[in-house]
């Protein structure tokens, strides 16, 4: 299998655990809902990953990027959610830009070349982004540190596991 296809399969694999965690949020009060004072919320969540994936698009094609300073300020890195709705935008919009971003770093990622993931990536990146193929590695292990965030909330509203071990064997 070749890096190209390994990284998308990563991403969707990844986008898709996500999207079986969010279908669990429907309520604004559960979107925002904290386990903790501490702790990330679903709207959060989805916004984080929106601005995370439009900065990774930055770093190849920054003509794909979309502007929206308003969500930095809200979802990016080193933001304090609230629980408090009314502070965020409604949670479909902030979904489609998630799924909007998902889906230009798929199609940056597919106009790419097998050598173009080799290629370094603009002067002032950060240093654990050496390179092109880093930056899909980097997103699906980004996204995959917090679906586990969004995991514990997900239960702390009741929600049974997505997935339960096998029933144990009677012996």
């Amino acid at each position: 299998m070749e890096i190209k296809q390994r990284l998308k399969q990563r991403l969707e694999f990844s986008r898709g655990m996500a999207d079986q965690m969010l279908a669990a949020f429907t309520t604004p009060e559960q979107w925002t809902y904290r386990p903790h004072d501490s702790s990330n919320h679903a709207l959060w969540f989805v916004g984080h990953m929106g601005t995370t994936d439009n900065f990774f698009v930055k770093l190849i094609d920054p003509a794909r990027t979309v502007e929206k300073d308003s969500y930095g300020k809200m979802f990016g890195m080193g933001s304090q959610p609230t629980s408090n709705p009314s502070d965020y935008p409604p949670a479909e919009e902030v979904v489609a830009f998630m799924r909007d971003r998902r889906q230009a770093m798929l199609d940056v990622l597919d106009a790419l070349s097998e050598d173009d993931l080799a290629k370094a990536t603009p002067e002032g990146s950060p240093d654990f982004l050496p390179d092109f193929a880093a930056v899909f590695e980097m997103a699906a292990w980004h996204e995959g540190m917090h679906i586990g965030q969004l995991s514990v909330a997900r239960r702390g509203l009741g929600n049974a596991p997505l997935f339960s071990p096998p029933p144990a064997e009677a012996t």
